[in-house]
């Protein structure tokens, strides 16, 4: 089976090359490689998948009609999971045209290469933002989502209703996934558990926006991953539209209190705090439903909060202290167009 994966260098997407690959498919992975994070990282998770003979990585632009349209034409993908994004809420604060050029432009672009193909499933990275300032927990499926907090959150919703719109249109199965805080091993430098750790490790004060005062469903990377293996390959059955969206979290929201006191004990180290006032298109609570992914697809996610922050603060540990040169460049592989 050939699959391709938008944003194999970032977070996610690296560790789903990494189970389909070690699954026996043929994966095509995509990414800008932009600057959002250090690109260090995404290199080095880069460096991990290209010796694989199965990878095959392609350094594309989303928003690259032409080179996208000769992309599609050129390999004959069966299912396409889709993560690539210019990710943050706070940076589209600062940067709004990179969301539009990412997050809509480029999905448009996934959305005209899959109909030409056309190909068995697109699954596609949604988001827990869409919810916004929801103050009914847990946060449903059904549940009215029109009124986002961030130009994130705006794109993701948009997301959802394009792809509504070319299920219904080209009979495309489509699925849509909205994420809930993933952490762990290789993950994002700007997502808090990083800053906190990072902060831990070189003494400087961590920043607690709302003082404390906020709860976040969790989600660990490996249960994230079993997740889309699972929708990837049971594409939505409908006679009408093809068209599924779904939760996938923890279903156990976490203080932002108690999180820090986890890092803390895996650290073996006190955090210096400082409290902040609430940060502008955060929202204090959010708390995955995932009944209707449970039913559908037998997802459970096992991992608890303790060992997930354990295994980060490892990798952690381990990636900082490694020189640069540990991490082969990438680009002089043939695999990579």
């Amino acid at each position: 089976m050939h699959i391709l994966v938008t944003g194999a260098a970032g977070f996610i997407g690296f560790h789903l090359c990494q189970s389909l690959l070690q699954a026996g498919m043929q994966v095509y992975g995509l990414d800008n490689l932009n600057d959002y994070y250090d690109v260090k990282l995404k290199k080095a998770r880069l460096a991990q998948l290209i010796p694989d003979k199965n990878f095959q990585f392609h350094y594309l632009d989303l928003s690259d009609r032409k080179s996208m349209a000769a992309l599609f034409a050129a390999q004959s993908f069966d299912r396409v999971v889709h993560l690539a994004a210019q990710a943050g809420v706070r940076y589209s604060l600062e940067n709004p045209h990179a969301y539009v050029d990412s997050n809509l432009v480029g999905f448009m672009s996934i959305l005209e290469g899959c109909r030409d193909q056309p190909i068995e499933h697109l699954v596609f990275a949604s988001s827990s933002s869409v919810y916004g300032a929801n103050r009914k927990v847990p946060f449903s499926e059904t549940d009215n989502v029109d009124h986002p907090v961030s130009l994130y959150a705006a794109t993701k919703k948009a997301n959802e209703l394009m792809a509504h719109s070319y299920s219904h249109l080209y009979d495309l199965p489509i699925t849509g996934l909205r994420f809930f805080t993933v952490y762990g091993p290789w993950g994002r430098p700007d997502m808090a558990y990083y800053k906190f750790v990072d902060a831990i490790a070189t003494h400087q004060p961590i920043h607690i926006y709302n003082h404390g005062q906020m709860e976040r469903d969790f989600t660990y990377i490996d249960d994230v991953v079993e997740g889309i293996l699972r929708v990837l390959h049971h594409p939505p059955q409908s006679s009408t539209v093809p068209y599924k969206i779904y939760n996938i979290g923890n279903h156990t929201p976490v203080n932002l209190l108690r999180f820090i006191e986890v890092i803390e004990t895996a650290m073996g180290t006190p955090a210096l705090k400082r409290g902040l006032p609430m940060q502008p298109g955060d929202v204090p609570r959010t708390f995955a439903d995932i009944s209707e992914l449970t039913r559908d697809m037998g997802f459970q996610p096992q991992t608890s909060i303790e060992s997930g922050i354990h295994s980060f603060v490892q990798w952690y540990r381990s990636y900082h202290n490694r020189m640069p040169s540990a991490y082969s460049d990438p680009w002089s592989s043939p695999r990579c167009a």
